[in-house]
């Protein structure tokens, strides 16, 4: 099989990159070794948060900050662009990070004046899921319903997307897999869980945790539209349109058994996760699901966007929070396969 590109990974990040290709004009052969957002793409919590994975007054003191607030304005764009594509799985009501103690809510402070100085949304909030900050351009969304609606409409627009694939091995001419040779002039890994057994040059700058969620049956013990992360942003919560509750979190609490791709949910997650639903959201309803997705961090939260071997571009390691942050690569990197150049390098390059 011949292509000019070839996409490894269909969740977020893979699938923006298969579209950015498509409209600069490349044949565009995509695969996944399990199925289209099989992976963290269609299990994480449905967050769409801008900025990168640090608070912007974190990120002003890591990267500084004109790159910090570039890369913040960068992701609001991507937002209205998201939900511009798949508005029937988007909603953007605003997010909340809600205070879990007296430091947190000073911290949430500090936040609160570092976007306000840069010109970026944000304002104090004090409701009935607590006291902290509410961003109003933040939204939630269905991950997996948001994929495959963009496979449907790569795969009518020319693309070649084989789930149940995986890349065996990889160069900037072509990927072997089980079943045959895909021949290439490039190469884009989009792989987040995982990246480092993908390309083991990796090793060491990207590693891979377990995220665990919960989901309840709808109730109406609680109502909100936000999104809700708290505790630093290590729980995170969502309340469904049918009501039903959907928390993850808890993975610093279960020490060194969380950096893992074993992408199942386990102990003691799950019980810490329940007693958080119970006592902290207030919610009795039955818990009706559990899951989990692998995910890659960096050791300074920036993404890796970068040419791993000649022709062959890495994206991932998004540390938790790469619905919107991945895209922006995928694109990204489909611009600098075809052109050589992209705006985005600047603030995504290390």
């Amino acid at each position: 099989m011949h292509a000019d590109v070839c996409v490894v990974g269909l969740g977020g990040s893979g699938l923006a990159a298969v579209h950015e290709l498509l409209d600069l004009g490349q044949r565009v052969v995509g695969i996944d070794a399990g199925v289209v957002a099989g992976g963290a793409a269609g299990r994480n919590g449905g967050f769409l948060l801008a900025g990168p994975a640090d608070f912007h007054h974190d990120a002003v003191r890591i990267v500084g900050r004109e790159r910090a607030t570039a890369l913040y304005r960068r992701t609001l764009d991507e937002l209205a662009r998201m939900q511009a594509e798949t508005p029937g799985a988007i909603r953007r009501e605003g997010s909340l990070r809600v205070a879990m103690s007296d430091d947190e809510r000073e911290d949430c402070r500090a936040q609160l004046d570092a976007m306000q100085a840069d010109g970026l949304p944000a304002e104090w909030y004090s409701g009935p899921e607590g006291e902290g900050l509410r961003i109003p351009t933040d939204g939630v969304f269905q991950p997996l319903r948001r994929c495959r609606m963009l496979a449907e409409r790569a795969r009518a627009r020319g693309a070649m997307l084989f789930e149940q694939t995986p890349a065996v091995q990889i160069s900037g001419t072509g990927v072997e897999a089980p079943l045959g040779s895909i021949k290439c002039d490039a190469v884009i890994v989009a792989v987040d869980g995982r990246l480092e057994q993908v390309l083991p040059e990796l090793g060491g700058r990207v590693r891979t945790a377990r995220l665990q969620m919960l989901a309840t049956a709808p109730t109406t013990e609680v109502q909100t539209r936000h999104a809700v992360y708290s505790r630093y942003g290590y729980e995170y919560w969502q309340q469904l349109p049918d009501g039903a509750i959907a928390l993850g979190g808890m993975r610093d609490r279960a020490g060194e058994g969380e950096w893992t791709d074993v992408a199942e949910p386990a102990e003691p997650v799950q019980s810490m996760l329940e007693v958080y639903l119970r006592e902290v959201i207030g919610v009795t309803a039955p818990v009706t699901h559990r899951w989990a997705g692998a995910v890659g961090y960096t050791e300074d939260g920036l993404p890796i966007f970068e040419e791993v071997r000649p022709r062959v571009w890495a994206l991932g390691g998004y540390s938790g929070t790469g619905n919107v942050v991945g895209a922006i690569c995928g694109r990204a990197a489909a611009q600098m396969v075809v052109t050589g150049r992209t705006p985005d390098a600047w603030f995504l390059a290390r």
